[in-house]
């Protein structure tokens, strides 16, 4: 089984010498998942476990486990060239929809004309002379205005005034504006654990329940209760122990969140976990407008073709592509509705969407603010806590096993350093 990208990814993050702790904050796993990851990537990869005298484990890498690991396993290269396929894939999936409504425009504008022109020629040449200002294409100016040889510098007048600026090409634009953007918070989950670890990183592995409840959600009432039970999905997940204090009140530890492979400095997180709004469109202003536009124009064209093509005659008298046309108008007519009410219903969904996301994070910083407040009671209570703050910091000094190196050389080593230090102590008295 191919072992797991996020712990490779920490443990590239954190220099390649980690320990489980290291591991667990930094992708913000369950500590026995980070634990059975490291050691089944230590026996792909090749890495070594160095043993401190404390008993805690360091995990050592070499900088090329990834080349190691992609020459073992088929399963990674196949990944690798799955994402890098699948990127060209999304990428076409993506301009195919500018490209259609494109094509669509084309071929409906094309038929119409064709088909007036057809029955322009039936008639009198008094009635062609009377009809060639008027009726007919009385529409087209006024819906193909995007098309126009100014419409370019009036755009860019647009963009410059809303100080709006996008990086899409109009063929990504119009797929945003049909679909959006994808989901701002995908990784919600994944970052409420990571800045949950590094809370407890930064209070050197001690915490009350007040400066974590500003990164969890649905507590609801449990807020209020005395026994803190939304606290155990957090003790569950990073092996930690309660202690109460004499006056009744709760405190967190976590021991293997306090070893640590090398000095780190205090990550800076935020004082609660902020939630990304829903976003209508990563495009400019104008380029929704302009996909609008000629979603509009590509739906009015379809009703006006249907009109035209409605009793069939005239489909079967020309053929060709007028023909054709009559054989997929109903999915240009589909296209055309759905270009325009999918955006509609999906802005819709946005707000009601947005509304919760802003209630929740309203929540949590309401209980943000407790910390910035925190009365006589509080303020004991994180006194407390800080009795049970600890930094076990394993460096090379501290190792007394190490798996990269023979046993019997590492005791070898290990007698002549006591020895060179009770000697030294003896020379010194």
């Amino acid at each position: 089984m191919a072992p797991n990208p996020s712990i490779m990814q920490a443990v590239e993050q954190l220099g390649y010498r980690v320990t489980v702790g290291d591991v667990a904050t930094q992708a913000g796993l369950n500590i026995a998942e980070a634990g059975q990851g490291l050691l089944a990537l230590a026996s792909d990869a090749g890495g070594h476990m160095q043993v401190a005298g404390s008993g805690d484990i360091v995990y050592l890498f070499p900088r090329n486990f990834r080349n190691i690991l992609r020459n073992k396993y088929l399963q990674l290269r196949l990944q690798e060239w799955w994402q890098k396929i699948w990127g060209i894939l999304f990428y076409l999936i993506r301009i195919s929809f500018g490209i259609f409504l494109i094509a669509s425009i084309a071929l409906i504008t094309v038929t119409i004309i064709i088909i007036i022109t057809a029955i322009n020629s039936d008639r009198d040449s008094d009635n062609r002379s009377s009809n060639s200002g008027g009726g007919g294409f009385f529409f087209f100016p006024d819906l193909f205005w995007y098309f126009s040889p100014n419409y370019q510098t009036e755009y860019q007048q647009r963009r410059r005034t809303r100080n709006q600026t996008s990086n899409l090409n109009f063929f990504e634009a119009v797929f945003s504006f049909l679909f959006g953007d994808g989901n701002p918070n995908a990784k919600l989950e994944e970052r409420r654990w990571q800045e949950i670890a590094a809370v407890i990183r930064n209070h050197r592995g001690a915490v009350v329940a007040e400066q974590i409840v500003p990164y969890l959600d649905d507590i609801g009432e449990k807020y209020q209760q005395e026994y803190e039970d939304y606290m155990l999905p957090v003790l569950l997940r990073f092996n930690g122990q309660p202690e109460v204090s004499p006056e009744g009140q709760i405190v967190y530890y976590f021991p293997e969140l306090q070893v640590q492979a090398s000095k780190q400095q205090r990550q800076s997180i935020p004082v609660y976990l902020e939630e990304s709004l829903w976003r209508f469109s990563a495009a400019s202003s104008g380029q929704n407008m302009l996909s609008a536009g000629l979603g509009a124009l590509n739906f009015v064209g379809a009703l006006v073709l249907g009109s035209l093509l409605r009793d069939g005659t005239v489909a079967a008298q020309l053929g060709g592509l007028v023909a054709f046309v009559q054989g997929i108008y109903w999915l240009l007519l589909a296209y055309g509705i759905g270009f325009l009410g999918v955006p509609l219903l999906r802005y819709f969904w946005i707000q009601w969407r947005n509304k919760k996301i802003v209630a929740r994070n309203r929540d949590r910083l309401s209980r943000a603010r407790l910390l910035t407040d925190a009365d006589a009671s509080l303020q004991h209570k994180i006194d407390y806590a800080r009795q049970f703050a600890s930094e076990n910091v394993i460096g090379k000094e501290d190792i007394v096993y190490s798996s990269d190196t023979d046993l019997l050389e590492q005791e070898f080593e290990r007698s002549a350093q006591i020895d060179a230090e009770w000697q030294k102590r003896l020379d010194q008295s």
